[in-house]
């Protein structure tokens, strides 16, 4: 009897204690999304282009979007004339800090870069329509076949949480990159352009470790109830 009421303690104060670190841990600060879905003309595979991670500072959001297998962003009309696209509506949100880069070595662009909330409805070809963009000042810099040579996109959105801004229009999408297939992008054809989208949630948040945790407790908890019941 003593035995079966030192596992009740002890089955207790586990319990209690992965129950605290399930509610106090704290929300995510930074989310990771693939693209998983493209829109290229004449067919491209499901996985590969890259991914969005978003990342909370303070009171503002840094987004990092990395094309992977040699893609390349690009500007077309099918991309919604922007090199990225997502959905922010808020009321004081702006788009700063942005910058382009290749494999980690700073790109200048010309004319510039410049970014929008709060736009009208801005369509990219079979993804829906978003509030927010990200673009080349001047077109003619992004829209070449041979340019921008860049893979990497960094801004910061500020007066914003990681949740607004994981918002899916009403086609479902999140995010939206208008690429150059890059030479060892599977499936996808070097140079055919188009936008690629996320449409999924983002990998498992922190806290997601620790309730599978509590999970497997319980679990461990109750075989040994079960070993030890008279």
């Amino acid at each position: 009897k003593m035995k079966r009421n030192n596992i009740t303690i002890a089955a207790t104060a586990v319990v209690a204690l992965l129950f605290l670190l399930t509610v106090g841990a704290p929300h995510a600060s930074a989310d990771t999304f693939t693209f998983t879905s493209c829109h290229i003309t004449g067919g491209c595979p499901s996985t590969g282009f890259g991914t969005v991670t978003l990342t909370q500072s303070g009171t503002s959001v840094n987004f990092d979007v990395v094309l992977s297998n040699g893609n390349r962003f690009v500007e077309t009309g099918a991309g919604g004339n922007s090199l990225f696209l997502f959905n922010d509506a808020l009321s004081g949100s702006t788009i700063t800090n942005i910058s382009v880069t290749l494999n980690g070595a700073t790109v200048t662009i010309s004319g510039g870069l410049s970014g929008a909330t709060n736009q009208p409805a801005i369509m990219a070809d079979g993804t829906g329509t978003f509030t927010a963009q990200v673009f080349c000042t001047v077109a003619s810099d992004c829209n070449g076949g041979s340019a921008p040579n860049i893979n990497d996109l960094h801004f910061t959105v500020t007066n914003a949480t990681l949740l607004q801004l994981e918002t899916a229009n009403g086609n479902g999408n999140l995010f939206v990159a208008d690429i150059l297939c890059g030479l060892t992008q599977t499936g996808c054809t070097n140079g055919l352009t188009g936008p690629v989208d996320v449409s999924v949630p983002p990998s498992v948040p922190d806290g997601g470790m620790t309730l599978m945790l509590l999970g497997g407790a319980l679990v461990g908890l109750e075989t040994l109830r079960r070993k030890f019941r008279v």
